[in-house]
């Protein structure tokens, strides 16, 4: 498995918390930045990571602004993304269960440094079930096939 990370200028605290918990797993991972906290546009940073997570099958995307809001609209723009924004474990663990959601999608302006940690492992840790699921996201992806 490997994680693509990115963040906007609101969320960068929290991605860096996120890496040292992926260092800290042995998982390996990209992060795509920003290193500062100049302003930057949320929309680019997602886009990167949405397109990485498609590319490359088995990879998952970790995005974090303010709310989490913007980052989840924009990657589920791109085809073949399943972006979930999570505030509880709970959540985190039933959208790769039932939804295969490929990725996460924080705010820290809303969840601390400790529960996103909880939610990241949660999200790693958790595997598709498949089965009656299956099904559903194939009806995700024939939406997405409709719209293009």
């Amino acid at each position: 498995m490997k994680v693509i990370l990115a963040s906007d200028h609101a969320g960068i605290e929290l991605r860096q918390e996120m890496v040292a918990l992926l260092k800290e797993r042995g998982t390996d991972f990209q992060d795509l930045g920003p290193q500062t906290r100049e302003s930057v546009d949320y929309p680019d940073f997602a886009s990167q990571v949405a397109r990485a997570v498609v590319a490359e099958a088995g990879t998952l995307g970790v995005l974090v602004c303010g709310t989490g809001i913007g980052m989840s609209i924009v990657a589920n723009k791109h085809r073949g993304v399943r972006a979930a924004l999570c505030t509880t474990e709970f959540e985190a663990r039933m959208t790769r269960a039932h939804n295969d959601a490929n990725v996460l999608c924080l705010g820290q302006r809303v969840v601390g440094a400790g529960v996103a940690r909880g939610i990241l492992e949660a999200f790693l840790s958790t595997a598709f079930e498949g089965g009656r699921h299956e099904k559903r996201v194939q009806k995700i992806r024939d939406v997405e096939a409709q719209q293009r």
